[in-house]
């Protein structure tokens, strides 16, 4: 059996990797997905709660990436407000994180010559595609109560951020009633997530 990383923004991290072309994808929202993650992980460990459609910090305990330091710290503000919050610093964390615990490569170079980047490359692909699996098996089968809340929530994240490595648009369509479901299981932080990422989509068309 592959190991896999514990965390569920580590997971979303590595499902955006495609492994035939070899690069990260969703780059322009991954942000938005990993702090989807984090909050998800959170609520679902039962460490963060809502009151009148906010977050609300019910226990202390481990928070890597200071989401519960900042919601306790901060007036009642909406999901989308939290993933929005450093969504670019939380990408650079968890792709530090995932390095410096051996689960990818990081190499800069100079894109077109000029602009100073980052190729991130996933050390063992099995890895990616048994996140994958777990994802895949969340669609099909097991009754969504009895699926694997990290694989249900890696689903309703995935198509909040409208990661193809995981749902391509046919899966997308075909399965949209499961999505759902899965989704209502996951908490409130995917459709924030979904309602962000629709919200930059539409100021970017405008």
């Amino acid at each position: 059996m592959v190991e896999v990383p514990d965390s569920l923004p580590a997971r979303m991290f590595l499902l955006a990797y495609d492994v035939t072309k070899k690069r990260m994808t969703a780059r322009s929202h991954l942000g938005y997905v990993l702090r989807g993650a984090a909050l998800t992980e959170l609520y679902l460990d039962g460490r963060l709660g809502e009151r009148g459609n906010k977050p609300c910090v019910e226990t202390a305990g481990d928070d890597p990436y200071g989401v519960l330091r900042q919601i306790s710290g901060s007036r009642p503000r909406s999901w989308q407000h939290w993933v929005r919050k450093d969504h670019r610093g939380i990408v650079r964390t968890i792709r530090e994180e995932l390095s410096r615990e051996g689960w990818i490569r990081v190499e800069p170079y100079r894109r077109l010559g000029f602009f100073p980047a980052t190729r991130v490359t996933v050390r063992d692909p099995r890895v990616v595609k048994a996140l994958w699996g777990g994802a895949s098996s969340a669609l099909r089968g097991k009754p969504v109560a009895h699926v694997n809340s990290w694989d249900a929530a890696a689903v309703a994240l995935a198509a909040a951020g409208g990661l193809k490595t995981v749902l391509p648009r046919s899966d997308r369509r075909r399965h949209k009633r499961r999505i759902e479901e899965l989704t209502a299981r996951s908490g409130p932080a995917a459709k924030a997530v979904r309602k962000v990422i629709e919200a930059q989509q539409a100021a970017a068309a405008g």
